[in-house]
C-alpha cells in the first residue's frame, strides 16, 4: 500500500496526495461499491409478482382471466368448481362473461388457482 503525502493547514491534516494510478484504483473500487449498493437496494425490494405468459397471452386474446388461469393450472371446470366450492354451471357463466363474479367467488377462485383476486378480474376495456 502506498503511503499518501499529507498536506497540513494550520497544523492539521487538510489534504492527502496519492499517485494518479493509486487514485484510479480507488475510483474503480468506489464505482464497484456503488454497483453493489444499487444491487443490494434492488434485492431488498419485495419480489415482484409474475403472471405466467400463457395466462397473459390468453387474456389478451379475449379469454376470461378465470378460464386462462384454470387452463394454465390444467384443471377441468368440474375440478376447479370443486376446489373453489362453486357450481360448474355458475363457473361456466363466469368464464363466458354471462355473469359477473362476486368478490367472495373471486377470493375462492383465487385461492384454488394460486392466483390473486385482482388477477381474475376482467381487464378494463380499451
Amino acid at each position: 500500500m502506498i503511503k499518501p503525502q499529507i498536506i497540513e493547514r494550520d497544523g492539521k491534516p487538510e489534504y492527502a496526495v496519492i499517485p494518479v494510478a493509486e487514485w484510479r484504483r480507488v475510483e474503480a473500487m468506489l464505482e464497484e461499491l456503488e454497483d453493489i449498493r444499487a444491487l443490494d437496494a434492488v434485492m431488498a425490494k419485495p419480489a415482484r409478482r409474475m403472471i405466467p405468459f400463457e395466462v397473459t397471452s390468453a387474456v389478451l386474446d379475449g379469454v376470461s382471466p378465470i378460464r386462462a388461469w384454470r387452463e394454465h393450472r390444467s384443471l377441468s371446470p368440474d375440478a376447479l368448481g370443486g376446489l373453489a366450492g362453486i357450481e360448474p354451471a355458475r363457473l361456466a357463466k363466469l368464464e363466458a362473461g354471462a355473469r359477473k363474479a362476486t368478490r367472495a367467488e373471486l377470493r375462492k377462485l383465487a385461492r384454488a388457482l394460486g392466483a390473486q383476486v385482482d388477477d381474475l378480474s376482467d381487464p378494463p376495456a380499451p
